[in-house]
């Protein structure tokens, strides 16, 4: 499986519109060679740099399986809360230098069917049996 996106290559800077320095959106995600036995998605984006360590931006699982993701998407799948509280997506916001943001999209073999709120730990632990496959994408944003 790979995942791109339209917005920046991987290991590129993610564009300003994508940040909290902009317009906050969700970048578009191209997702490619998806094993056609997948019955859902789960999406994460965090920030391993994070001062006090990794902050997680974007969490969502049960997602039907889909070769694109569109900007500035609202609900997708189960949403869980980032790191601010908030479900859904939150972009890059460093204190200060620059970050590194990783996207990775698995694969799995079955929906999870967990009830929201869950911390990002009990979504991939009950995920992992399950991974048929996984992608990522690293996008860099520095202030």
């Amino acid at each position: 499986m790979r995942l791109t996106s339209p917005a920046f290559v991987n290991g590129g800077s993610i564009p300003v519109r994508h940040t909290c320095d902009g317009d906050d959106v969700s970048p578009p995600l191209d997702i490619d060679d998806i094993p056609p036995e997948t019955k859902s998605f789960v999406l994460v984006m965090d920030d391993p740099d994070a001062p006090r360590g990794t902050w997680d931006h974007w969490l969502a699982y049960d997602i039907e399986p889909t070769s694109h993701i569109p900007e500035g998407v609202g609900t997708l799948g189960t949403p869980r809360r980032n790191s601010w509280g908030d479900a859904g997506y939150g972009g890059p916001c460093p204190p200060a230098g620059t970050h590194r943001y990783i996207f990775r999209v698995l694969a799995l073999d079955r929906r999870l069917g967990l009830p929201p709120g869950l911390t990002k730990g009990e979504v991939l632990a009950a995920a992992q049996p399950h991974v048929l496959s996984e992608a990522v994408l690293v996008g860099l944003y520095g202030r």
